[in-house]
This record gives C-alpha cells, sequence and structure tokens, in this order.
C-alpha cells in the first residue's frame, strides 16, 4: 500500500462518528437555509430526541473560515455551511466535547454528496472531536452511528415541509401589502406555534383543516390594494432560500416594496424523487428502489394537488403543479440534464412568467458550471418562450459586494418599473 492510500484511510478511520449515547448529551448544529422551514424541522428532531440548534451567525468572518479551511475553487455554499460551523464553534458558546455538526445530503453529482468529506477535513485541523453527521435518505453515509433516520423523521418532514412552503408563499404574497406592519409575522408565528403543538400530539396528518387553518389565519391579514411589482427567485438551492448566501434577498426586495415569489421546497425534492425515476427510465434501473421512488411521488404529489386546490379557492396565487413544471422544463431543457438543478431552474422560470411573474432574480453561486448553464445558460429559451420575460442571473461568491448585487436587481426592477407603466 503506498503512502498517499495509508494516509486516506488512516483520515476515514480516524474521523469521529456520532454514536447512540451522544444523543443525550450532545447539540447538533445545523447550517440555517431555510429560515421559514427549519425552525419546525428543529421541533421535530427534539420531538425523536436529538438537540438540533440551527445556526444563525454571519458577517465576513463566517467567509473568510470558509476560506481558509476550502479550497477557493469550491463552490460559494460549502465555503457559507463550513465557514458557519468554524466561526460557531470559535464563539465559545458550544462544549466542544458535547457538540457534533449535521449537513443534508441529496445524493447528486457535486457538493451535495461531497460536503461530508470537505467538512471533515476541516474540523479536522482544529475540532477533530466534533462529529459530522449526514442527514440524507439516499445511502450516502452507511454509518451513522447514533442518528437514525426512521420512517416517522421522513414523514413528519415531508408533512412540515409542505405547511412551512405554504407559510412561505402566503407571507410573501401578504406582507408587501399589509396595513398594519406586523400583522403578518404575527400570523406567521401563529401558525408555526400551532403547527409546532400538532406535531407534539400526533396530529400533524390532518392535512386539509391544517392548511385550510393556514390559509385563513393570513386571509384575514388586512391588505391594500397598491399593485406591486412581482419578482421571483429562481436558482442553486442554497443560494435560493439562504439569507447567509444570498445577502438577504427576499428583505431587499420587500424593502424595494416589491413582492417576492419564491418556489416552494417541496418542489426540489420532488425534482430529486423524478430524477431517479427518470435514471430507471433512461439506463433500465428498473428495481425495488425506483419502485419505492414512485410510491413516494405519488403520495407527495397528491398532497400538493390538494394544497394547489385549497389556495385556488382562497385570494392567493397557487403553487406551481409540479406535473406542469415538468411539461414547461420539456419546452426548454432535457430532464436528463439534472445537475446544478438541472430541467428544474428553467422550469421554474417558465412557470413564473407563465403566472405573470416575469421578473425573476436566477441566484448563482460561485464554482457550480452546471447550475449558470441551467440557469443563466437556458435563461434565452425561456425568454424565446415568454419575450416579457426580465431575468437578471447574480452571481453569489466571497468576493462579490452586496451594493453589486443589488445594483444589478435594481436595474432589473428599473425595466420592471417601466414596464408596469
Amino acid at each position: 500500500m503506498n503512502k498517499e492510500n495509508k494516509n486516506f484511510l488512516d483520515f476515514t478511520d480516524e474521523y469521529p462518528v456520532f454514536t447512540h449515547e451522544m444523543k443525550a448529551t450532545h447539540t447538533i448544529l445545523v447550517p440555517d437555509m431555510l429560515p421559514w422551514h427549519f425552525d419546525l424541522l428543529k421541533h421535530i428532531l427534539l420531538l425523536h430526541g436529538y438537540h438540533v440548534e440551527v445556526l444563525h451567525n454571519e458577517g465576513r468572518a463566517v467567509i473568510d473560515e470558509g476560506l481558509k479551511h476550502v479550497h477557493n475553487d469550491a463552490c460559494y455554499p460549502a465555503l457559507c455551511v463550513i465557514g458557519q460551523f468554524l466561526n460557531a464553534l470559535k464563539s465559545g458558546k458550544y462544549d466542544l466535547n458535547k457538540t457534533a455538526v449535521m449537513i443534508t445530503q441529496t445524493g447528486g453529482g457535486c457538493r451535495a454528496s461531497n460536503y461530508l468529506p470537505l467538512i471533515r477535513k476541516a474540523l479536522k485541523a482544529e475540532f477533530p472531536g466534533v462529529p459530522v453527521l449526514s442527514f440524507n435518505v439516499s445511502g450516502l453515509e452507511k454509518e451513522r452511528g447514533g442518528f437514525e433516520m426512521s420512517l416517522g423523521i421522513i414523514v413528519q418532514f415531508a408533512y412540515a415541509t409542505f405547511y412551512s412552503d405554504l407559510i412561505m408563499s402566503l407571507y410573501n404574497q401578504t406582507a408587501p401589502y399589509e396595513q398594519t406592519a406586523g400583522d403578518c409575522q404575527k400570523a406567521r408565528e401563529s401558525c408555526l406555534e400551532s403547527l409546532k403543538e400538532r406535531f407534539s400530539r400526533g396530529t400533524y396528518r390532518r392535512f386539509g383543516r391544517i392548511v385550510n387553518e393556514i390559509v385563513n389565519a393570513f386571509s384575514v391579514v388586512p391588505v391594500g390594494e397598491e399593485k406591486k411589482i412581482k419578482v421571483g427567485i429562481v436558482g442553486e438551492i442554497y443560494v435560493k432560500y439562504s439569507p447567509l448566501a444570498n445577502s438577504h434577498l427576499e428583505e431587499f426586495l420587500l424593502s424595494e416594496n416589491c413582492e417576492p415569489v419564491v418556489p416552494a421546497l417541496m418542489d426540489f425534492l420532488l425534482y430529486c424523487v423524478v430524477n431517479t425515476l427518470n435514471d430507471a427510465t433512461f439506463y433500465g434501473r428498473k428495481n425495488m428502489t425506483s419502485l419505492l421512488f414512485r410510491f413516494v411521488y405519488h403520495w407527495a404529489y397528491g398532497k400538493q394537488k390538494k394544497l394547489i386546490k385549497r389556495m385556488q379557492k382562497s385570494r392567493f396565487e397557487p403553487m406551481h403543479d409540479f406535473e406542469h413544471l415538468r411539461a414547461l422544463a420539456d419546452k426548454v431543457i432535457n430532464q436528463g440534464v439534472k445537475m446544478g438543478e438541472g430541467w428544474l431552474i428553467p422550469a421554474e422560470m417558465a412557470a413564473l412568467c407563465e403566472s405573470g411573474t416575469v421578473n425573476i432574480v436566477c441566484a448563482q453561486p460561485f464554482g457550480c458550471l452546471p447550475n449558470h448553464i441551467a440557469g443563466k445558460g437556458a435563461s434565452r429559451a425561456v425568454k424565446d418562450l415568454f419575450p416579457d420575460a426580465n431575468i437578471v442571473p447574480v452571481d453569489y461568491d466571497p468576493s462579490a459586494t452586496k451594493v453589486n448585487q443589488e445594483n444589478r436587481i435594481k436595474l432589473m426592477l428599473s425595466v420592471a418599473k417601466e414596464n408596469m407603466r
């Protein structure tokens, strides 16, 4: 065995494992990606005995920590996540002997599979005793130690995602028009507290009733009649949602008197499931796994249709029907293109334009070439379908300044205002 292979084996053998005993003693740190969703997901893990804390540390120090421990050719989301972990561990807030970190993995062809070795290598340099956990359903980490990915957790996460997507959509459709500042925030907090109580009591499966409660909570918020510019946000999954990565894009659009339109997280999860089904068709991989994923898809898509049907009865714009997203994708790009959020980005752009949201920010991270191809590269085909489309790609990377990013968006908004007039 040569020296290089020996060093690799030493590294994989030496990293700490999260044991069953650590479940009762350790705090698990999770990077912030979806402020709307992670509060509820954290509560679910708490019900299963895991003490989880979602990180909200930001600033240049976070990015610099990422640059210090990750090769500067790595993608921007990797820098943000690893920098957030290291910055938090250095803050003095945590007992390093009783702390672990966790990252989600979707099993894609890039960082979605490679985060764990990057994080472990970074932690080994300064915090060699901190275990790294993988939250995935694709079998990437066969040895999870004391972290159990049970069917109960997966089902509860699915319901929580639907409810959180709905709250996010209704908040963004209401907040720009609320007549009394803070009413939307109160509605959101009320819905989240009610949902936490339902998950604690085990009544979270009353889907239709809960969806009605959430819609009603936002329907009673008094709103004005002023027409505002709608701006869709698409792009790489982390940068699209994370305030750390996208420089608080949603808040900026609200401050510019716009209505942000953010696609649902469930669309991305269904996209991952469908890609598995497409692989089974394209490459002849039909087996028990593909049959299971087909069942999961039909269950989740059925729930989405019920949610959309309820929204159509209200004053709110419904979410995108996923099968319609797939049909729109076929007009732009083949569904075999799945790296870097692949066909989902042009499908979301087309769906936004079709529903009247022609102004779109395409958030693109440094270091993800497939995402630039699927986003910036496919925008011309989307504009051919929808000539009124006003799409601006915005790069997010360690050297980009918030001012430059916002100036690009302001130029897009100036065109949108002129078109509105």
